[in-house]
């Protein structure tokens, strides 16, 4: 056999003396590359289904208020099937912010393939939401109207239940009268100053976005005013006096109020209500309100229920905050058979007046109420007359367990 014509100890000590040969990632490249859009998603995917869901929807009302037509000077606009879907497949993934989608726009699959690749300005989405509130309301009718159609919501047992939200504005947002009329006088100077001529700035689209920035702060502001003349009108006769910081409202989200929640403190929320078709977990109406107490919402709820879907519920069930005798006759009325839970035996009720002071004996059901002479009489016999008026302002109180509270013994 014929020897090799090299060392083969040389070789290895040279191979052992370099280092290897890798193949190296070189990611500061710019290439273009070739892509099938149809191909980012799967068949069966949600967003394919969101899509084909809106495209059967009327969305007369959303386009009708394009101003920008054919064979006239303007931009086009999105397509509002697009608009919409993108939404709906954001709540979808629990995302409600419009910044967020546009980000997502760049990277995830999904809202690409809904997109075609394009990326939709935050601003444009947030507009959109805002502008068309009332046609969004409609479309929430017309789908729950098609799953209806379909036979998925029968309506035979619905789920009714309130959550407090935290509005997007911190403590150090809510002020009183005083200092909203300082920041908004602030505000407007910043806005003169803006389009006075003689300011100089090179750049003109960070110009523009500051403008607009600013112009929206004023804006808050005055809502935020007109907003704490509200709050002030609905509060009972001499609160400011006793209560002055408590008289005030968020410059950054106006409309949001101070709310007690559950496992924390008070803060700055929303009521939100929710009630959902146990067969097919379907929510069938929602609501957002200023108003803390649950009792309010339950016939409201009801009702929105009949005007999306064309019936009333069979059943509802709700927990001891909405269990009021107006509400047991007002579902009744209706045909809706009501399961609550009754106040007198909720736990959370009972710490609550124990709290108070009050023991077992004496918690609301134990009185009793005489309808011809307007009096209550004690578990001890003794007579209690009113002694406020049945109605507070800015809030509906149930008359029966407000006056419990508000009658003094003779």
């Amino acid at each position: 056999m014929k020897q090799p014509d090299y060392d083969e100890t040389a070789l290895k000590e040279a191979v052992e003396s370099e280092p290897p040969k890798l193949r190296l990632i070189n990611r500061a490249q710019l290439s273009w590359q070739v892509g099938d859009v149809e191909r980012l998603i799967e068949g069966d995917h949600a967003a394919r289904a969101i899509w084909d869901l809106v495209g059967r929807l009327d969305l007369g009302q959303f386009v009708t208020s394009i101003g920008s037509v054919q064979g006239q000077a303007g931009r086009p606009t999105f397509d509002p099937h697009l608009l919409i879907s993108l939404w709906l497949y954001a709540y979808s993934r629990s995302i409600s912010s419009a910044r967020e989608i546009t980000r997502r726009c760049e990277y995830e699959p999904a809202f690409q393939w809904l997109t075609g690749l394009e990326i939709i300005n935050y601003h444009t989405l947030s507009d959109f939401r805002i502008r068309h509130q009332q046609a969004l309301d409609e479309l929430f009718t017309q789908v729950l109207g098609v799953l209806s159609c379909e036979g998925l919501i029968a309506l035979e047992r619905v789920v009714h239940d309130g959550t407090k939200v935290y509005a997007n504005a911190g403590r150090i947002s809510f002020q009183n009268k005083r200092r909203i009329e300082e920041h908004l006088e602030a505000a407007r100077q910043q806005v003169a100053a803006m389009e006075d001529p003689m300011v100089e700035n090179s750049d003109a689209r960070r110009r523009k976005a500051c403008e607009r920035a600013r112009r929206e702060r004023e804006q808050r502001l005055n809502n935020a005013l007109s907003e704490y003349e509200r709050i002030r009108a609905a509060k009972r006769p001499g609160y400011n006096q006793t209560n002055k910081q408590k008289t005030g409202v968020s410059i950054s989200d106006p409309e949001a109020r101070v709310m007690k929640h559950s496992m924390a403190g008070c803060a700055l929320s929303y009521n939100v209500q929710v009630s959902t078709d146990t067969a097919s977990g379907i929510v069938v109406a929602i609501d957002t309100s200023q108003t803390a107490p649950d009792y309010e919402h339950l016939v409201p709820a009801a009702k929105q229920i009949e005007k999306r879907i064309g019936k009333m519920p069979k059943q509802m069930v709700v927990d001891a905050g909405y269990t009021s005798r107006e509400n047991v006759l007002a579902l009744h009325q209706y045909g809706v058979e009501m399961f609550g839970r009754s106040i007198e035996t909720d736990g959370r009720v009972q710490q609550r007046f124990a709290r108070c002071g009050v023991t077992h004996g004496f918690l609301p059901g134990a009185f009793q109420f005489d309808v011809n002479t307007n009096i209550f009489v004690c578990p001890e016999g003794k007579v209690l007359t009113p002694r406020r008026p049945e109605e507070r302002p800015g809030r509906t109180m149930v008359r029966r367990y407000q006056v419990v509270f508000s009658f003094l013994c003779k």
